[in-house]
């Protein structure tokens, strides 16, 4: 059977699988399953439930909101998760034998995690509280006829992408709620924001993160205190001026297992595991000897809520946790010795996992290039695989998907850079094709072994896809994720340049005189850079972008601090900032250049754009421009489903008028 080809609007047919739960029995589990709802233009995430003996899987929440975090209560009775269903991300408890789930909080500003207490009669949780209120405060109604108020500013930190303005005199605290009484407790004070990690399998201590930084402007670290309930005496877990979080009890509650990272090469650095003895007061660091990232850092565009474990504990105290290394994401298995191994395999992404107590088998959500991602039940010791779910299955028998093939070459100082080449769907031999180079965020991010919508979208109109992970991208060595920082458009420009040669020493197929780059954030930069700096490009698409590190640095939510860490420089040295602009080097633009960007995105405000649009239309140059309203940074993974079609169909339109 001949495949078609896939479309735009089939992103509204690929399902997402995430957040696999396992019951304290072992037997059963939950996921979340996202889909877009193309009616209401937004996105519908529900619960469904397996039962790992015989496979049968139920959907078990049908609402048009979006839910997230289940998680079992000890005796397995009940399962809590968060939901929308009345706009704030609200509490609600469901018997696990069926029935209508319980609403618990109704807070003003919503609920951002929980966890249960032991014997499941009270839920911890945080959640946002403004000064001089409580929890059960009711809400204030909206007055459409409110007078605008004006927001006075007292701080750097003021706004943040995806949210807007911050709001004042509002602080995140941890509570406990009581599921009989209903009484709400607020257990943390005063003008830090709490965030609660765990609870001790006994009840009685508390692990939390919270910044008490003087400097919060400036000092982004996020320390761990454990706390006795009853008597709130704090003992210091860690506070280095570093990041960290994630942190679990172990079963015996005699260690905590934590990820974080130093300050080292700001964010760069590499992110590890840590495991803190809880009756002497030691900690160390289980995965010194990887030189990757604890975590996952991959960037792609279908995966919607795909949250998973910081680290997790099986009753003979091995931990597993994720590690992002070379395009991959794999489940890793440690003893407290540091004996450790992959437990999954080359050449995919493991997005979320949950482990049983006693190590003997994983649940696994896996994609790759070719595979949108399903549910799996892993054996440990085997590897051996059991698909639990099929949502996407007819999907890829009809549509044809294109692999991947890994590359490697010599980039900048001769180092090995690593990426993907895709050729057109449809490839015929002996036919000539356009490429489009792709470069992604961050820096500090990857490429990866999952699948991309987008890139598949670009291959089945006929282009070869060339992506890759150029110096800055993580998934590989400190060395090579820090050697971006304060050289942008140095090495990394280097690295991607090579893989273009690399490509066309070895590939026939594709037509150099019809080459196409672009990129989104970082990758927006560097696709700004790019045409700045060579005319080997027919065409251009640049997203969410910077091209003036001078003003970026004063109206970006980041900006006064990403510019010296990124770039090493402020205010006081503007020279060094104009000269890593693109916008300083429009004039040498001969690409035709597509401008796209979000109107509400603070983290690449939208001047960055309008500024580099309006040079080049004064100079003449062929230049789009294309605005989109109500979105954000996020726009191609998480926005309205309506603007996500349009923005692809600008970019397909774009490179097949040039190419």
């Amino acid at each position: 059977m001949t495949k078609r080809k896939i479309k735009i609007e089939d992103l509204s047919k690929l399902v997402s699988v995430t957040q696999p739960t396992l019951a304290p029995n072992q037997q059963e589990a939950v996921f979340v399953q996202t889909k877009i709802d193309e009616k209401e233009n937004t996105y519908q995430a529900n619960l469904w439930h397996v039962n790992l003996e015989t496979k049968a899987i139920t959907q078990w929440t049908h609402g048009k909101e979006k839910v997230s975090s289940p998680l079992y209560s000890e005796d397995g009775t009940k399962l809590a998760f968060l939901s929308t269903r009345d706009d704030k991300n609200q509490l609600y408890v469901l018997s696990t034998e069926g029935g209508e789930a319980r609403k618990i909080t109704s807070f003003e500003k919503g609920v951002s995690s929980f966890k249960w207490s032991p014997y499941g009669k009270k839920i911890w949780f945080s959640a946002s509280l403004k000064e001089g209120k409580t929890f059960l405060d009711v809400p204030d109604k909206e007055d459409n006829k409110k007078k605008p108020e004006p927001y006075i500013v007292d701080k750097m930190k003021y706004k943040m992408d995806g949210t807007g303005l911050l709001p004042q005199n509002t602080y995140k605290h941890i509570g406990c709620i009581d599921l009989e009484t209903e009484e709400v407790i607020q257990f943390t004070q005063g003008n830090h924001d709490y965030a609660l990690q765990d609870i001790s399998n006994d009840g009685k201590k508390i692990v939390f993160s919270v910044n008490r930084s003087e400097n919060q402007d400036f000092e982004f670290h996020e320390s761990l205190y454990l706390i006795d309930v009853e008597s709130k005496q704090e003992t210091t877990i860690i506070e280095d001026g570093g990041s960290y979080g994630g942190a679990v009890f172990s079963f015996d509650d005699k260690k905590l297992a934590f990820v974080g990272s130093e300050v080292t090469y700001k964010n760069a650095t590499h992110a590890e595991l840590y495991v803190y003895d809880v009756e002497y007061g030691t900690r160390n660091i289980l995965t010194e000897g990887i030189d990757a990232p604890v975590g996952d850092y991959v960037v792609a565009d279908h995966q919607q809520g795909a949250t998973a474990p910081s680290v997790k504990w099986t009753k003979d105290n091995h931990l597993y946790f994720q590690v992002s290394t070379m395009g991959d994401v794999r489940l890793y298995a440690s003893s407290l010795e540091g004996e450790m191994y992959p437990a999954t395999g080359d050449d995919e992404h493991i997005y979320g996992y949950d482990v049983a107590k006693s190590g003997e088998f994983a649940l696994v959500t896996v994609s790759n290039p070719t595979k949108i991602g399903e549910l799996y039940l892993q054996t440990i010791a085997t590897g051996e695989r059991q698909k639990l779910t099929s949502f996407n299955e007819t999907f890829e028998n009809e549509v044809e998907l294109v692999p991947a093939q890994a590359i490697t070459f010599k980039g900048a100082k001769n180092w090995d850079v690593h990426g993907w080449l895709m050729k057109p769907a449809g490839y015929e031999e002996g036919q000539k094709y356009p490429l489009i180079v792709q470069i992604h965020g961050g820096p500090h991010a990857m490429y990866a072994n999952t699948f991309f919508h987008e890139l598949q979208l670009l291959a089945s109109q006929g282009y070869g896809v060339l992506y890759i992970n150029p110096r800055g991208s993580h998934g590989y060595s400190q060395q090579f994720v820090d050697a971006v920082r304060g050289d942008y458009g140095g090495g990394d420009y280097e690295d991607i340049i090579a893989a273009l040669d690399s490509v066309l020493a070895n590939n026939v197929w594709i037509d150099e005189s019809r080459l196409g780059v672009g990129g989104g954030s970082y990758g927006g930069f560097m696709t700004n850079w790019i045409v700045s700096h060579t005319e080997r490009f027919k065409a251009a698409v640049t997203q969410r972008s910077i091209s003036n590190w001078v003003s970026f640095l004063g109206v970006s939510d980041i900006g006064y601090y990403f510019s010296d860490w990124q770039i090493g420089a402020d205010m006081t040295d503007v020279e060094k900032l104009w000269n890593h602009s693109p916008l300083k080097y429009a004039e040498n633009i001969k690409t035709p250049l597509l401008i796209m960007h979000s109107e509400k995105d603070f983290r690449c405000p939208i001047e960055q754009a309008e500024q580099l649009y309006i040079t080049l239309k004064q100079m003449k140059k062929e230049v789009g421009f294309v605005r989109f309203p109500d979105s954000d940074h996020n726009l191609s993974r998480s926005g309205y489903p309506n603007l996500r079609y349009a923005r692809l169909e600008q970019i397909t339109s774009w490179f097949n008028k040039y190419l």
